[in-house]
Order: structure tokens, then C-alpha cells, then sequence
């Protein structure tokens, strides 16, 4: 099941923030994030807030619904308008996540992105994303989200081998996820992501470059690899648990990070995010940049969290409670809290250095900064930047990248 969220203080009830969230506000991008909380079925690794109609069924009742969803989701999105003031700044990126968006309607969507659309504008290059698994979209379904404003789709590929796919409990089949990537071109996507995750139980350095290869050859502009953790609680960490398929390696995982860097940057494709690689810079994700540089973000849907100059709040997680709360005329926040200026020197770190301009130097304490003479020494920090000031991770700083931030935080 989804995993618990974080304590805080209470919510107000009309979603007030502290007036510090908005001190210099004008000076930061300001981002949507629209959760989708729904989904066929649950795949086996994902402890993400979503559900399905199983899930929700006798709990949620018709508040829950998807067929009503869009116009719930659109009632925070005036409520964000109410609490964000005169706030002037259009919205740089909306991205729709889930869960399965695209379970919905490609015209719900529409109207979720015009909601914020109406209230806030858009800026006039905004990237406008949803995510999308293969087999819930056709060549219509992928033209009308292209006509109502989207411009950027990524894809839950995730394998090209169907016994990988099998143990993540992916429902769509090998081949797909490239043809999705054809049709959303046609449909004049300009830009489209796939998801990629390595390291399955079962998985060979073989199938991984077979994946790799089927990405590359499908012609996305921007890949996006991750090593596949094991969450308390899901149905692959009980299958671990039971002996039935093995446990993940961690030096797998890093041989697998070599052949994908190694692959990628043979096709054209370079690392801005450790885990990111794009084939130029307007085909990177800037909504994800906005999370990693701690710009303001609303996030709208159950569970869904939020950012604005420091303050940090969520939402309650099921989508009962969730449409009661706005349908009662109350926020749908569960907690907040107010970051220190310690703790947001810490989360800069903890970001910014897992990008490919990495952090100052000068964020930095007298341990961190010793902490980090070491990584250059030992090869994890490139020197060249090093000496203008800011720590960037090699690419054998990449495979350690947790570690040594943990050094550098002291």
C-alpha cells in the first residue's frame, strides 16, 4: 500500500499559508503537479498514492469516482488561486502524474490543464507534460491531448523483455511503449520521455541493453533510468521475502548504470540529473528542475505534496477524503511545515549536487567541505569545477552519488 506521509502541523482550514512562502515569489518559476490517484492494476514494485477500482470500491463511493474526477481536481485549482492571492506569475510547467492519467478522458485532462490555464495563465513557453502507460493511449487519444495543450508525453516503458515486465507486474507488451512514441510524434508531440527501470529480479546485462537499444531506436529526446528499489510493503517485497524471485544487487545496479550512461551518451543523449539524460537542453524536464532547484510548486490530487519558499504541505492520501474536503469547502491539506534555513541548505545539497551544473561550494560547513577534498581526491568530484567553486559528481560519483552527499550534508 502507499506509503504514510510525513508528520506536520495542522492545515489550516482554507489552506492559508505563512506570509514567508510568498516573500520574493516573483523571482521563482511556479509549477503544477496534477495527481491522478487511478490505475488498472497495481504493479507489484509501486508504493505510489494510487489505487484501483477494487481499492476504492465501498470507500471512497462517488466522490472517489474518475468519471467526476476532473472537476474535483479543478476545484483546488481555484482554491490554489484563492490562497496564492494576487500572486502575478503565469505557470512555467503542469505535469499530470499518477497513477494512470490517462485512464481518464484525454478531454478531463484537457480541462484540468485549461483550469489552470483560466486561473493563473500559462507562460508563453510553458511545458505542459502527462505521463502515460502505452496501452491506455491510440493515435486519437494522443492528437487530442496535442490540441488541448500538451506538448510533452512520457511513457512507462519500463522493459522491452516481457519476463522483466512480468515480475513488475507491467501490464502492456514488449514493442508498445515504441510505437506510442511514433504516434505521439505524428500527433506533434515535440517532445517524449521513456521511463526505463533496471535491475529487476531476473533481469540480464543483456535484457538491459536490449531495452536500451528499443528506447534508443523508438526516438524519444529524452530517457529517464531508474535502479528499481524495493519498497516495504509492496507485492515484489513480499515475493523477495518469500524466496520466490531474488533479491536486487547493488553492484548490478551500478553495471547497469555504466551500460545506460554508455549507451545513451553513444546515441547523443547527455546526464543532467543522475538519473536523467536528454538529447539537448530544451528536451530536458523542467518541471522535475523546478523540484530539484526548491522553485514553488502546487500540487493538486490526493496525496499530492506542494512547495512555496520554504513551506512544504500535502494532501490527505485517499480520494474520498480528498473530494469531501473540497466539496465541504475546506482544503484537502493533512500538514505542513515551515523549512529552517538549515534544513533548506541541506535540501539544496541533497539536490542540486545530483545535477549536472552540481552545487556551490560555498553551501558548504567546514566537515562538508573537508568531506568533499576527499571526493575529489578519491575521483568522485570533477576537478575542473571544483576549482570555479562548485562540487559536480563524476561519473563514478554518480554510482556513489547518496554517499557522498551524505558526507557533504555535515
Amino acid at each position: 500500500m502507499p506509503s504514510a506521509l510525513p508528520d506536520g502541523e495542522p492545515m489550516p482550514e482554507d489552506g492559508a499559508l505563512p506570509a514567508s512562502a510568498l516573500d520574493g515569489a516573483t523571482s521563482r518559476p511556479l509549477g503544477f503537479y496534477l495527481h491522478v490517484p487511478y490505475c488498472a492494476t497495481r504493479c507489484g514494485y509501486c508504493d505510489f498514492n494510487t489505487y484501483t477500482a477494487t481499492e476504492l470500491r465501498g470507500s471512497g463511493g462517488v466522490l472517489a469516482s474518475r468519471d467526476n474526477y476532473a472537476d474535483t481536481l479543478t476545484d483546488e485549482v481555484r482554491l490554489a488561486r484563492k490562497v496564492l492571492g494576487d500572486d502575478p506569475r503565469p505557470v512555467r510547467t503542469v505535469f499530470v502524474g499518477g497513477g494512470t492519467p490517462t485512464l481518464l478522458a484525454a478531454r478531463d485532462l484537457v480541462r484540468m490543464l485549461a483550469a489552470v490555464r483560466d486561473e493563473f495563465g500559462l507562460a508563453d513557453d510553458a511545458e505542459i507534460t502527462t505521463e502515460a502507460n502505452p496501452e491506455s493511449v491510440d493515435a486519437a487519444y494522443l492528437a487530442e491531448l496535442r490540441e488541448g495543450g500538451f506538448n510533452r508525453v512520457s511513457f512507462g516503458m519500463q522493459s522491452a523483455r516481457q519476463h522483466v515486465l512480468k515480475v513488475l507486474d507491467r501490464t502492456h507488451t514488449p514493442g508498445r511503449p515504441e510505437a506510442c512514441v511514433a504516434e505521439a510524434r505524428a500527433a506533434g508531440f515535440e517532445h517524449v520521455n521513456l521511463d526505463l527501470i533496471y535491475g529487476t529480479p531476473g533481469e540480464s546485462d543483456d535484457d538491459w541493453r536490449a531495452t536500451l537499444d528499443a528506447a534508443l531506436g523508438a526516438g524519444p529526446d529524452h530517457v529517464s533510468a531508474y535502479a528499481l528499489i524495493v519498497e516495504e510493503g509492496t507485492q515484489l517485497a513480499r515475493r523477495i521475502r518469500r524466496g520466490e524471485v531474488p533479491m536486487t544487487d547493488d553492484d548490478v545496479h551500478a553495471d547497469r548504470y555504466l551500460i545506460a550512461d554508455e549507451a545513451l551518451s553513444g546515441a547523443g543523449f547527455a546526464w543532467y540529473e543522475v538519473s536523467n539524460w536528454a538529447t539537448s537542453e530544451a528536451g530536458r524536464c523542467l518541471h522535475n528542475e523546478l523540484y530539484w532547484r526548491g522553485a514553488d510548486w502546487w500540487g493538486a490530487g490526493p496525496g499530492a505534496h506542494s512547495h512555496a519558499g520554504g513551506v512544504r504541505w500535502w494532501n490527505v492520501k485517499h480520494p474520498g477524503a480528498y473530494a469531501a474536503a473540497l466539496a465541504a469547502g475546506r482544503s484537502p491539506g493533512a500538514g505542513r511545515e515551515v523549512l529552517s534555513a538549515e534544513d533548506r541548505r541541506v535540501e539544496r545539497i541533497l539536490l542540486e549536487l545530483r545535477l549536472r551544473e552540481g552545487c556551490p561550494l560555498s553551501l558548504l560547513r567546514e566537515a562538508g567541505l573537508a568531506a568533499s577534498r576527499k571526493a575529489l581526491a578519491d575521483g568522485l568530484l570533477e576537478a575542473r569545477p571544483y576549482a570555479d567553486g562548485r562540487a559536480v559528481l563524476t561519473l563514478r560519483g554518480r554510482l556513489l552519488a547518496d554517499a557522498v552527499v551524505r558526507d557533504l550534508v555535515d
